[in-house]
C-alpha cells in the first residue's frame, strides 16, 4: 500500500518538473519535496538525544 501511494507522490513530483516555467520552480518544488523529512528527522534525533542524555543522568 504505501509502494502504491509513493509512486503516486513520485509521479505527480515529476509532472510537476516537467511543467515547471523556469529551474526555479523545480528548486522549490524539490525543497518542498524534501524539507517535511529533514524536518522529522531533526525533531526524531533531538528527542533521541535528549532522552539518551536523560537516562545517562539516572
Amino acid at each position: 500500500m504505501y509502494f502504491i501511494a509513493s509512486f503516486i507522490q513520485v509521479a505527480e513530483i515529476e509532472k510537476k518538473m516537467e511543467e515547471a516555467p523556469d529551474s526555479a520552480y523545480e528548486i522549490g518544488v524539490v525543497i518542498g519535496t524534501y524539507l517535511p523529512f529533514v524536518v522529522l528527522v531533526v525533531i526524531a534525533y533531538t528527542i533521541y538525544y535528549y532522552s539518551k542524555k536523560r537516562k545517562d543522568l539516572e
